[in-house]
């Protein structure tokens, strides 16, 4: 289950993989581009290939060339992606949700 820590760990996880400095103003970006929605692609361009990678270390460790606690790892890792990317989408939706309850 994800509580506050993991949360957080993740989402700055998430800020340092798009170039973005936390030690910076709101909304200013290190890197070139920018915005929520490179933020979305990179987090789910992160979690395909760390699935991808945990179904290739799963499928060596079955064919015996790859040891346990790497293919552990590596499902551990795709666990955290995905998890990343759930939180994200459960913030999106009870954002948009709190703006569909706001008066006009």
């Amino acid at each position: 289950m994800i509580n506050a820590l993991s949360a957080a760990k993740a989402y700055a996880a998430v800020q340092k993989s798009a170039g973005i400095d936390p030690g910076m103003g709101a909304g200013e970006v290190g890197g070139v581009g920018g915005g929520f929605g490179d933020i979305l692609k990179t987090a789910m361009t992160d979690a395909i290939k760390a699935s991808k990678h945990a179904e290739g270390q799963m499928a060596a460790q079955v064919a015996g060339r790859a040891e346990l606690v790497d293919v552990v790892t590596a499902i551990s890792a795709a666990e955290a992606s995905l998890e990343t990317v759930m939180a994200v989408r459960d913030q999106v939706i009870s954002a948009y949700q709190e703006i569909m309850r706001m008066p006009i």
